[in-house]
């Protein structure tokens, strides 16, 4: 359950948090790394992502992303990094990783995790907002899954490029609002072959690729590629598609200020 003790300084009325999202990710975060679990088509997904984060990342920064330290001396930020999974695929990849999430039993999580994985990876309970008064910035910035259970998500982009070096790079994923997005993301995946727990997700709050890149690009960054995901019932594997109806990711650049 929801530790309102340890989340009190990071859930003020006024923050960009929900403590209703943060309990539903509470009552995950201990499943999440079970290959065997009823969450195990989510590490699929989570693998599939991650391979096109590093390709995208290293194509960025002029590296091989078949290298297997490609990211070796770059800096990501994991922003609502969950138990773990995006950034020690990061820190396997070479970077030097900080997750940050708002729910401390994730955080708890992804650190024992990361101590079995024997990886260097910094976790830190807190939001991104919090962050900023440290005047950090990062050369690459993740939000993955973590924009639609927001309360404000214009403010959590403009955030998360504000930690972004300038010439860094943004990855935000996230999910379309369509109604092929309601029957798959939500119908589909909660309901009837339950991937996620009923009520994971709320279509009102997804969010369409046309709003997120205007949100960013009022923030300096310039979408340099984007990609959907589809998953194969068949072979039970995701893969990329050029359909952002459903699952979507955009990879952006933070143009030098004029």
């Amino acid at each position: 359950m929801l530790d309102k003790s340890q989340l009190s300084s990071v859930t003020a009325d006024n923050e960009n948090i929900s403590a209703e999202e943060i309990a539903k990710f509470d009552k995950l975060a201990e499943s999440w790394w079970d290959p065997n679990g009823k969450y195990k088509t989510a590490l699929i997904f989570n693998q599939a992502r991650t391979e096109y984060f590093i390709e995208q990342i290293a194509n960025h920064f002029g590296r091989n992303h078949h290298a297997i330290n490609c990211l070796d001396g770059l800096t990501v930020l994991d922003v609502g990094c969950g138990g773990g999974l995006v950034s020690e695929a990061m820190a396997k990849a070479g970077a030097t990783v900080t997750g940050i999430d708002a729910s401390e039993m994730s955080i708890q999580v992804a650190r024992r995790h990361a101590i079995k994985s024997n990886l260097d990876i910094t976790y830190r309970h807190m939001l991104a907002e919090h962050l900023l008064p440290e005047g950090k910035e990062f050369d690459v910035v993740i939000n993955a899954e973590v924009v639609e259970h927001v309360p404000m998500p214009k403010e959590l982009v403009r955030e998360c490029s504000l930690l972004t070096k300038q010439e860094g790079c943004l990855v935000m994923a996230t999910l379309n609002r369509t109604l092929r997005s309601f029957l798959i993301g939500i119908v589909g995946a909660e309901y009837i072959m339950r991937y996620l727990p009923i009520g994971t997700h709320n279509w009102h709050m997804f969010i369409n690729p046309l709003e997120l890149n205007s949100w960013a690009s009022i923030n300096r960054m310039q979408l340099i590629d984007e990609t959907g995901m589809k998953y194969n019932p068949f072979t039970k594997q995701w893969n990329l598609s050029k359909s952002l109806a459903v699952n979507y990711i955009q990879v952006y650049k933070k143009r030098p200020l004029a």
